[in-house]
């Protein structure tokens, strides 16, 4: 299993098998996605949107309109002010 060693300064170099295998270049930029506590997923965020589709897709929930999300964002704006 690869594996990397922080630096003082919070930097991790990421295993040459890791970069290879989610297909990372320099330059590309990674996120950090929280699981549960304790457990993260590490993806790439250099790829396009359209590789999530169907990743949360959750069938209890109705699909919703552009004008039902353009009112949930603006409440969500509305409330951070």
């Amino acid at each position: 299993m690869p594996s990397a060693t922080m630096t003082s300064k919070g930097q991790l170099t990421v295993p040459v098998q890791v970069r290879n295998a989610m297909g990372l270049e320099a330059g590309d930029r990674v996120e950090f996605v929280e699981l549960g506590k304790g457990h993260f997923e590490i993806m790439a965020a250099t790829r396009s949107i359209r590789e999530l589709e169907g990743r949360y897709y959750d069938k209890r929930r109705k699909p919703v309109t552009l004008e039902e999300m353009d009112a949930a964002i603006a409440r969500g704006a509305a409330r951070s002010r």
